[in-house]
This record gives C-alpha cells, sequence and structure tokens, in this order.
C-alpha cells in the first residue's frame, strides 16, 4: 500500500483538528499519522497527514479538506524533495547493568537521554520514521512507555 503525505494550512481555530479527524474518520480512511501545530503566523496551523491509499484515495482526501471552510490550503509533498521528522519518548528498563548497553544505542542512533530513573532512562529520538522505528524494534523487549509526535515534514528550498 503507498503512502502519500500532505499538509493542509488550517485556520488556527477551535475545533478544526477533531472536525478534520472525525471527517476523515468517517470516510474510512486510513491515516498512518496526523499531527498539527501552530506555524509563523498565529492564526494558521499546519496540519500534516499520512495517508495510506492508491491515488485514487489521496484525490479523494484532498478534496474532502479542500471542503472545510476553516481549511486554507491543501498541498500533497508525496512526489516532492522533502525532509520529514518524528519525535519519540521512549521509557526504557534499564538497571545499573543494562545503562551501558541502553547508553551505545542512544549514541549510535543520535539520541538523548532526557530523564534517568532508578531502574528506568527515558531517551528523546527524532528523525525519518524508519530510524524511529529501527531503534523501537532493537529495544522492544524493554519498552515501559513510549510516545510519538507523528511525522511533520516540509518541502526542501530551492
Amino acid at each position: 500500500m503507498q503512502q502519500h503525505l500532505l499538509y493542509a494550512l488550517v485556520q488556527n481555530v477551535p475545533g478544526v483538528l477533531s472536525h478534520i479527524s472525525g471527517m476523515l474518520a468517517s470516510r474510512g480512511y486510513n491515516i498512518r499519522s496526523l499531527a498539527v501545530g501552530e506555524t509563523h503566523q498565529s492564526d494558521l496551523s499546519r496540519m500534516t497527514v499520512v495517508v495510506d491509499g492508491d491515488d485514487h484515495v489521496l484525490e479523494q482526501v484532498r478534496k474532502q479538506l479542500e471542503k472545510i471552510v476553516t481549511v486554507v490550503k491543501v498541498v500533497d509533498i508525496s512526489d516532492e524533495d522533502y525532509v520529514e521528522r518524528d519525535l519519540a519518548l521512549i521509557r526504557v528498563r534499564a538497571n545499573a547493568d543494562m545503562r551501558v548497553g541502553v547508553r551505545d544505542l542512544v549514541d549510535i542512533f543520535r539520541a538523548k537521554i532526557v530523564d534517568v530513573g532508578q531502574d528506568s532512562i527515558m531517551i528523546e529520538l527524532s528523525g525519518k520514521e524508519k530510524k524511529i522505528e529501527a531503534f523501537i524494534e532493537l529495544m522492544r523487549p524493554d519498552i515501559l512507555e513510549l510516545a510519538r509526535s507523528g511525522r511533520i515534514a516540509m518541502t526542501r528550498g530551492n
């Protein structure tokens, strides 16, 4: 199944996220990732959506988004040259004997240790989705808690 990456500039008003996510869900679109945040213009937010499906599904999602009054602009960047990032916070089991091994993996993946507890370490990792997933697979047996931001992306400059 093909993944499409698009973003929508939306008015920064209450209810926009729930309206858009509800519309997508009610039509049965498989949303792989949805991330939203304010832009450099305080009255606009940027919503990045990763959708599974063929070109027809992408076109339907785009058309449905464009019908929403609070949506200012919808852009498909799937075929563009873009930079993408995902952020993960991962708490892993790490007693004294395990910490050196965890620290080595953190260094290899260019992650950061952001909190240390008695028997756990919290790691911050950002990068492409595949990098995050590779780290998670290596750490899976020791993961206690995991939170991810969803993918965000911007096209490269000219």
